[in-house]
């Protein structure tokens, strides 16, 4: 049982349609947050929202490229057209990682990674800090990163800037904002059992219990709950102090 600690707060998770997006919205809707599920895909975007309403909860959904900034405008104003404002963001979604060496990247899949993870996470951040200072209410903005931001990965060159790049606009924005009560955090998950997880397992012939102590030191894949809880705790007044930083939810992974 989820308590209720974000009973009426309006939240944003962007690429809610699956995974650990998907898991967020749920867990926040648990917590009683009205929750505008934002994605590309629209069919299972608006599944998620079905499931939602199904178990009690109150959800939108609103389809989203966030590398379009007209869309992500409209985002936002469709989250204060529906539910009257803005509380809470987190900027999850992302393409998955490319599979070449540096000196062989896809310089075409480069520019759209880059337009997606990073700048399109910077372009979310961007309007919702203009509405939550147009508010003046404060807030809190959860920018999904990976381990992939601090320790480097073979073969996905762009995907590891990317993620690098999402922590430094995460400080950047918290270092600008908290004179305005606006906390701004990451979250930098791990080996986290997923669609995208998978689907690189099978890309690159991996056996995926044979492969988790790899990249965890509990000998296991994290579940995308497991990170909703972080991003969660975040988006609650329960760390009202916290700003700035990154939760890393890997299993210790990057303490090694």
């Amino acid at each position: 049982m989820t308590f209720p600690v974000l009973e009426g707060k309006v939240a944003i998770i962007t690429g809610a349609a699956m995974g650990m997006g998907e898991a967020t919205a749920k867990l926040f809707a648990e917590a009683k947050a009205k929750v505008v599920v934002a994605d590309f895909n629209e069919e299972k975007g608006r599944q998620v929202v079905e499931e939602i309403k199904t178990s009690g909860g109150e959800a939108a959904f609103v389809k989203v490229d966030i590398s379009n900034s007209e869309q992500v405008k409209a985002m936002v104003q469709f989250a204060v057209d529906t539910y009257g404002k803005l509380d809470v963001a987190v900027n999850n979604a992302a393409l998955t990682p490319d599979d070449k060496p540096a000196d062989e990247f896809d310089e075409n899949y480069w520019d759209r990674l880059m337009s997606v993870d990073l700048k399109g996470t910077a372009i979310c951040q961007k309007y919702e800090l203009q509405q939550l200072k147009k508010q003046g209410n404060g807030g809190s903005i959860i920018n999904i990163s990976s381990v992939s931001g601090f320790r480097p990965q073979p073969d996905n060159i762009a995907y590891v800037a990317a993620k690098h790049g999402v922590v430094g606009i995460t400080k950047v924005a918290a270092l600008e904002n908290g004179q305005y009560n606006i906390r701004v955090n990451s979250v930098a998950p791990g080996a986290i059992d997923t669609p995208m997880l998978r689907g690189a397992l099978e890309q690159f012939g991996l056996n995926a219990e044979e492969y988790a102590p790899q990249l965890s030191l509990l000998n296991r894949f994290g579940q995308a709950t497991e990170i909703a809880q972080a991003s969660l705790w975040l988006a609650s007044d329960l760390s009202s102090y916290v700003t700035g930083t990154t939760i890393h939810v890997d299993a210790g992974y990057t303490s090694r």
